[in-house]
């Protein structure tokens, strides 16, 4: 039986309609409240990320989602939080991109 794309494995696919659409999920840990919004790097499979905004009224999670949109070239409606949506821990699905890209655009910058 097809269930559909695994969406835990980098750079699955999510097929609708006539479309194909590359679909990654990303491990995400969140480390609210910091002094300026930053992508960290990998540590292991998860990704840290920091981001300024406090952790009340989803208020970071919203800038999660800007900050990864941004990093990934994707507009913020392709980036959804499906899992831990008040924890530091989460579950981030994003459409229109590769896991290979992802991991790609996600590395932090070298001073």
């Amino acid at each position: 039986m097809n269930r559909g794309p695994d969406h835990s494995v980098p750079g699955s696919v999510r097929r609708g309609g006539t479309t194909e659409e590359p679909v990654v999920l990303l491990a995400v840990h969140v480390v609210p409240s910091a002094s300026r919004s930053e992508i960290i790097g990998l540590e292991g499979e998860t990704l840290k990320v920091r981001v300024a905004a406090p952790p009340t009224r989803g208020k970071a999670n919203k800038e999660l989602i800007k900050l990864l949109a941004v990093a990934l070239g994707v507009t913020k409606s392709q980036v959804e939080i499906v899992g831990g949506q008040r924890a530091r821990h989460k579950r981030v699905e994003v459409r229109g991109v590769s896991g290979s890209t992802a991991l790609a655009l996600l590395q932090p910058e070298q001073d």
